[in-house]
């Protein structure tokens, strides 16, 4: 069951995944094509990055994020395209974008990473008001990104007060 009407199941996997590099990238190195819990597959593939960009400036890691988002909103919007659909479950960038979104200026360690996680998914699948209603009006691209970048952005005020809290 999909929580969009023109979304695709993932279990339905194009062969294109493996073939199609921007694919491949949008499907999260392939961890799009899992058939339970595509998301949250996806949202594990950001993880190994996350110590590489928490080396960067803080303001490298920002940009890294923009150049991210703003790549998303191309590749996800022509994967979608090429495959015909408005969002197919398995494209994960939008995920992937979200969980570095989360865990930027958050201190380094496992139980931040988990804990970044564990909020992202929480606000990925609850999707409180305006996310639920960006992920139902805003379309392509934009709209396949936006809800995660607005997840992210949630998961990351969580974080900042978790931080915060702790330190």
């Amino acid at each position: 069951m999909t929580d969009h009407p023109n979304q695709v199941p993932a279990e339905f996997v194009p062969p294109s995944v493996w073939r199609n590099p921007w694919h491949f990238i949008a499907f999260g190195f392939g961890s799009g094509t899992l058939p339970k819990a595509p998301g949250t597959w996806g949202s594990l593939v950001a993880i190994p990055f996350i110590p590489l960009w928490q080396m960067l400036p803080d303001w490298g890691y920002w940009l890294l994020l923009g150049v991210s988002m703003l790549f998303g909103f191309w590749l996800c919007g022509k994967v979608a395209n090429d495959l015909r659909v408005h969002d197919h479950e398995g494209i994960v960038w939008d995920e992937i974008v979200g969980m570095w979104i989360t865990l930027w200026l958050v201190p380094e360690g496992w139980q931040w990473l988990l804990a970044g996680f564990l909020m992202f998914r929480f606000f990925d699948i609850l999707k409180p008001w305006p996310i639920r209603w960006i992920d139902r009006h805003v379309h392509g691209g934009v709209g396949i990104m936006l809800d995660d970048i607005l997840a992210g952005v949630f998961a990351w005020l969580g974080m900042q007060v978790l931080v915060w809290a702790v330190a």
